[in-house]
């Protein structure tokens, strides 16, 4: 997550975005509904459709291609509508609206979700995300590569002074979650299970997500050390390129529920952060009306190389999410083209 608002949303919420991997159960993901390609339908009118544009970066623009696939290659009437992740999937399980999410971060609502597909309710398209939202701790990849042994966030930790703290001599810094975000409690509590402070470490308040973005930028201008909380897909990871540290431990599920979650958990211990999840939710109601254009939303799937790249492009350029759908289907045809059949893929490019 990122997002246009890097995901400044409410702890709620948060759960389930780029950090919805934050304290969720980890399940079997479902299986994709088809592989990748396999809209080879001819295309055909397939009625009216409201996706939820969600109200971070990678979701509005991965709306908006829908939106221009699914009306022009298939011939649906498109309507996008304002989204979040809990509301809109909480409408769509109870209401049967939106028809489509394009974008959702599954972990933190897999049970009812779940339950919902089971009763033939809703249905799981594409895993719209294929590398799935990642967190962690993340260092510039200059430094990484001038310090090859510097895998872990343990190997880190025994080089405060690749990481000076801005105000104080002598001790390093860990970049925290911005402030009134749930990623600020767990990165506390990381902080906390691995002895930072012991180790020489402070953990710097950013404050927002332009104060953790600029800490970054103003790093990679300096060549300078950094160390600290970050998630993908992003533009800033986009633009910078960073290298995520092992956490040296797998994911515990209970310990990150029970604990490191929570501003008042006390002894925090070493876990790392879930995966998180991310598919595009239909209704049956589309599923059964859409045709090849279901078809097409389980197939359609990208990776978070390519996600960081365009938010980067779109964040330099100012562009809107149809402005980043445009410049992304008419410079990575490549790519979308696996998702849909020649047919559809001739009546997209026109369109452009």
């Amino acid at each position: 997550m990122t997002h246009s608002r890097h995901f400044a949303l409410t702890l709620t919420t948060l759960a389930v975005l780029a950090l919805a991997a934050c304290g969720q159960k980890e399940d079997a993901a479902p299986a994709p509904a088809a592989a990748a390609g396999a809209a080879a339908a001819p295309a055909v009118a397939c009625g009216r459709v409201t996706v939820a544009n969600m109200n971070w970066q990678s979701a509005e623009v991965l709306a908006h291609i829908d939106q221009i696939i699914l009306s022009k290659g298939y011939g649906c009437d498109v309507e996008l509508i304002p989204g979040d992740t809990m509301p809109t999937l909480t409408a769509m399980m109870e209401k049967g609206k939106p028809d489509v999410a394009p974008e959702a971060w599954v972990n933190a609502v897999r049970e009812p979700l779940d339950a919902a597909v089971k009763e033939g309710r809703l249905h799981y398209g594409a895993q719209a995300l294929k590398d799935g939202g990642v967190e962690g701790w993340w260092i510039p990849k200059y430094l990484a590569d001038a310090n090859p042994g510097i895998k872990t966030i343990d190997d880190a930790l025994q080089r405060p002074d690749l990481f000076p703290a801005p105000e104080t001599k002598g001790k390093g810094a860990v970049h925290n979650c911005p402030s009134g975000w749930n990623c600020q409690i767990t990165t506390g509590n990381v902080f906390k299970a691995w002895d930072a402070e012991k180790k020489g470490f402070k953990l710097i308040d950013t404050g927002s997500a332009a104060g953790l973005d600029g800490s970054i930028a103003k790093a990679y201008e300096r060549k300078q050390g950094w160390l600290g909380y970050y998630w993908a897909p992003t533009s800033i990871l986009g633009k910078y390129d960073m290298v995520k540290l092992d956490a040296g431990v797998p994911h515990d599920t209970d310990t990150w529920n029970n604990c490191m979650v929570k501003t008042e958990c006390t002894t925090p211990t070493k876990t790392d952060w879930a995966r998180a999840e991310v598919y595009t939710v239909v209704t049956d109601r589309f599923k059964q009306a859409g045709g090849p254009a279901y078809t097409y939303l389980s197939s359609r799937s990208w990776g978070n190389d390519t996600v960081n790249g365009l938010l980067a492009w779109m964040s330099d350029n100012q562009a809107t999410g149809e402005g980043g759908a445009k410049h992304f289907l008419k410079s990575q045809p490549d790519l979308w083209t696996t998702w849909v059949s020649p047919e559809v893929a001739e009546k997209v490019k026109a369109s452009l």
